[in-house]
């Protein structure tokens, strides 16, 4: 039980019988349900950005915070897979009144989320999947903070949006893939998942790399030459955004983020 809760991983109205329809209610636990070769299971999903191929005829039940629940009743399903903020909680609390199942996981760190392939595995049925979605992905994270390990982690500041500014806490998965890769968030002590921040506050913290989506929100930086991140010219576009999407596919992406790290001053 305690490794379960150390994984977040909530589950409600658990049957015994084996799922037959499922829908998913955010992206990243889409791409699960496919690297689990279980996206027969699947009747509908939340859309958020580019659908895995495998899903792309699957019915839409709306978009990220924009739940059509009309449309996902229709589907009948007998489980659904949730990330706490895809949904509203009075949504949350009309699913529970439904009595449909709800799978509810919000993996904080990558240990988390390769536990999370082995419950959401066994949930599905398909547990010999999930168990060796769960040995590969801890043995290469195990390889990945060993190589790229620092004596001194690189100081870095993860921009999300430029206008206002926003970060991401010490509690979003993406800082401890900062972490594996030899870094640290400067801005760690934050437990909101996205919190917003002034620009005084991160001169204050004077990051050595300073990640973001795009290069248009990284030149506003080099109006500060004084700022190590820009002194450096160590104002890096995220290589890989599926580092955004906590599911199998996020272990490339955070290796990706890795080697351009080992190359930072």
């Amino acid at each position: 039980m305690r490794r379960l809760c150390a994984c977040l991983l909530v589950l409600l109205a658990w049957p015994v019988s084996a799922v037959e329809r499922v829908v998913s209610l955010a992206p990243s636990l889409s791409e699960i349900v496919v690297e689990l070769d279980a996206a027969d299971l699947l009747v509908g999903v939340l859309d958020g950005g580019e659908r895995p191929a495998a899903l792309a005829h699957l019915p839409s039940v709306g978009r990220y915070g924009q739940l059509e629940m009309e449309s996902l009743l229709q589907l009948q399903p007998d489980l659904i897979l949730l990330w706490p903020d895809s949904i509203s909680r009075a949504q949350r609390q009309q699913l529970e009144d439904f009595g449909i199942a709800l799978l509810i996981t919000e993996p904080h760190n990558l240990a988390n989320l390769a536990e999370q392939f082995a419950v959401i595995g066994t949930r599905l049925g398909r547990h010999a999947q999930g168990q060796a979605l769960r040995r590969r992905f801890s043995l290469r994270l195990t390889e990945l903070s060993a190589r790229y390990r620092r004596e001194r982690p690189l100081r870095i500041f993860y921009q999300i949006w430029d206008v206002p500014l926003y970060t991401i806490g010490g509690r979003q998965i993406i800082s401890d893939a900062l972490r594996v890769c030899g870094g640290e968030n400067v801005f760690a002590e934050l437990d909101l998942p996205a919190p917003q921040v002034s620009v005084e506050a991160v001169l204050q913290r004077d990051p050595e790399v300073i990640l973001a989506g795009s290069g248009a929100q990284l030149e506003r930086w080099r109006i500060w030459p004084h700022l190590t991140a820009v002194r450096l010219d160590q104002l890096w576009a995220v290589p890989d955004k599926g580092l955004e999407r906590p599911s199998f596919q996020m272990l490339e992406a955070t290796e990706q983020l890795c080697k351009r790290l080992a190359n930072a001053r």
